[in-house]
């Protein structure tokens, strides 16, 4: 199994073919493990019924066996390929419904997000963020596939800005 730790997020980067996902283990505000990372992958032999079913059973494993805290997906803001736009939208949204039908706190990161979060500029490359994702899981090597180190980048963006998303809630519910 894996280490306890005070919370644990999963990063999820949509995809029908490939989705990424990390799961990163929090112990107070700086320590930061990963537990998990790889890739789901669907046969685009199938058809689109059966590979959506695929994920969203493989999800569920996910959100069964790690029991995250958090689940943090990256939100589709501009694809010029609107099949692919589509077929990410449609897993975006298994990934949504099945960590908010168990309660799980469910958030979405834009690209430039995750790049301003990980690298302090949100037009970042692929590399940079990468690299960063690299440094700051202290990892000997870039973590592949590549949909799986933008998964741990949009868990790390979560972790980076849950503090402060925290804070801005309280002092609008007065709790400051």
């Amino acid at each position: 199994m894996f280490a306890p730790c005070a919370s644990i997020v999963l990063g999820i980067d949509p995809g029908l073919t490939r989705c990424g996902y990390a799961v990163l283990g929090v112990s107070g505000n700086t320590d930061i493990s990963m537990t998990a990372l790889g890739v789901l992958r669907t046969s685009p032999e199938k058809d689109l019924p059966n590979r959506l079913a695929e994920i969203a059973r493989e999800i569920e494993e996910l959100l069964d066996e790690y029991q995250p805290s958090a689940v943090a997906v990256e939100r589709i803001f501009f694809q010029s390929n609107v099949r692919t736009a589509m077929s990410v939208g449609q897993v975006s949204g298994l990934v949504l419904s099945a960590a908010a039908r168990r309660g799980v706190d469910v958030v979405q990161y834009s690209p430039n997000q995750v790049k301003l979060a990980i690298t302090g500029w949100g037009s970042a490359d692929k590399a940079q963020v990468q690299k960063m994702v690299k440094q700051r899981l202290k990892l000997n090597s870039i973590p592949k596939p590549a949909d799986a180190a933008d998964a741990a980048a949009i868990a790390l963006c979560h972790i980076a800005s849950s503090p402060l998303s925290a804070k801005i809630v309280a002092s609008k519910m007065g709790l400051t």
